[in-house]
C-alpha cells in the first residue's frame, strides 16, 4: 500500500527547513522514497510504498519535533473526503461562545473554567452545559446578538476549507454542542451546508437558564457523522471530522480521517492528525489539494 506523509509548514522556507528532515525519517522508516510533490508555498507529499503506517508517523514526529510543521500519515488512496463535520467553538470559530455569553454577566472566568474542565475531558460534557447555562439566566437575550457583532470570528482558514470541499463536491456541516444562534451564522459565513446545535431557551425577552432537549453532546456529534455519512450514501472512511475538545473524540475517531485542531492532550493524542501550526487549510493540503485549487 502507498502512504502519504504531508508535511504543512508556515511557509517556503520553513517548508526547506523541514523537507529534508522529513526525507531523513522516512529512510530511517526503513522505506524509500517513491515520490514528492510540492502542494503550495508551504505544503508538501511524500510518497512511500510498503511502509507501516503508525511507524512512519512516529519517525516522522521525532524528526519533526523541533520543527513548526504539521503531519499527517494515511494511505494515498481515498484522501479527498466526501464529508466534512467540524465542530464550532474554538475550531471553526476561535473562541467559546458560552464563555462569551458568560462576560457580559460578568461570570466568564467561572463559566470558563467549567468549560475547560469538560473539553479536557475531567468533567462530562451534558452536565457542564446545563449548569453553565443555568448561570445565564436572567441574561437579555439581546447579548447574543452583541456576541456574535463584537465576539465571533471565523478561524483563519475555515471558510477556504468548507468552500474549497464544497467545490469538489463534497458535503461540510457544523456539529456544535454550542448553540444554533451561533451556529446558523457561523454555516452561512463559513460556507457550510448545515449545522446541528444545542439551543437555548428564552422567554421572549431573557435566558430563562435552560437549554433545549436533548443536548447534542459528544455521542451525538458521533450519530450527526453516522447519519451525514449514511445520507450521503459513503463510508466512515471517506469522512473527515475536526474538532479541539473531548466531545469532539468519538467523532474523531470514527472518522477516516480524524484531525485534532490546536486540542486538549486527550484528543490530541487519538486523532490521526494534529494542527498545531498552520491555519485550517491545512486539512486541505492533508486531503491532497493544491494550493491551486483552493476556493
Amino acid at each position: 500500500m502507498r502512504l502519504v506523509l504531508t508535511l504543512v509548514a508556515g511557509d517556503h522556507d520553513a517548508l526547506q527547513t523541514a523537507l529534508p528532515l522529513a526525507l531523513e525519517a522516512v529512510a530511517a522508516s526503513g522505506r524509500p522514497v517513491a515520490d514528492t510533490h510540492i502542494l503550495g508555498e508551504g505544503a508538501a507529499d511524500i510518497f512511500v510504498d510498503g511502509a507501516d503506517a503508525a511507524a512512519l508517523r512516529a519517525h516522522a514526529a521525532r524528526g519533526l519535533e523541533r520543527q513548526a510543521v504539521d503531519i499527517c500519515v494515511q494511505a494515498a488512496a481515498g484522501r479527498k473526503k466526501r464529508l466534512l463535520v467540524a465542530d464550532m467553538d474554538s475550531t471553526i470559530i476561535a473562541c467559546e461562545c458560552l464563555d462569551e455569553l458568560a462576560d457580559f454577566a460578568g461570570l466568564k472566568n467561572e463559566i470558563a473554567a467549567i468549560t475547560a474542565a469538560a473539553m479536557s475531558g475531567e468533567i462530562a460534557f451534558e452536565g457542564a452545559l446545563v449548569q453553565r447555562v443555568a448561570r445565564l439566566a436572567g441574561l437579555e437575550i439581546g447579548v447574543l446578538q452583541r456576541v456574535w457583532d463584537e465576539r465571533v470570528r471565523l478561524t483563519p482558514g475555515a471558510r477556504t476549507l468548507a468552500c474549497t470541499m464544497t467545490a469538489h463536491g463534497a458535503r461540510c456541516v457544523l456539529v456544535s454542542g454550542g448553540f444554533d444562534f451561533f451556529t446558523s451564522r457561523v454555516a452561512a459565513a463559513a460556507g457550510f451546508a448545515a449545522h446541528r446545535a444545542n439551543r437555548l431557551l428564552d422567554d421572549g425577552a431573557r435566558l430563562t437558564g435552560a437549554v433545549g432537549e436533548p443536548i447534542l453532546g459528544r455521542e451525538a456529534k458521533l450519530a450527526a457523522l453516522i447519519e451525514e455519512a449514511a445520507m450521503l450514501g459513503v463510508g466512515l472512511d471517506e469522512t473527515l471530522a475536526v474538532g479541539d475538545g473531548a466531545n469532539d473524540l468519538a467523532m474523531i475517531e470514527a472518522a477516516g480521517l480524524g484531525v485534532a485542531w490546536r486540542a486538549q492532550p486527550i484528543v490530541a493524542a487519538r486523532a490521526d492528525a494534529r494542527v498545531d501550526h498552520g491555519d485550517l487549510a491545512a486539512l486541505l493540503y492533508f486531503q491532497g489539494y493544491g494550493a491551486d485549487e483552493f476556493a
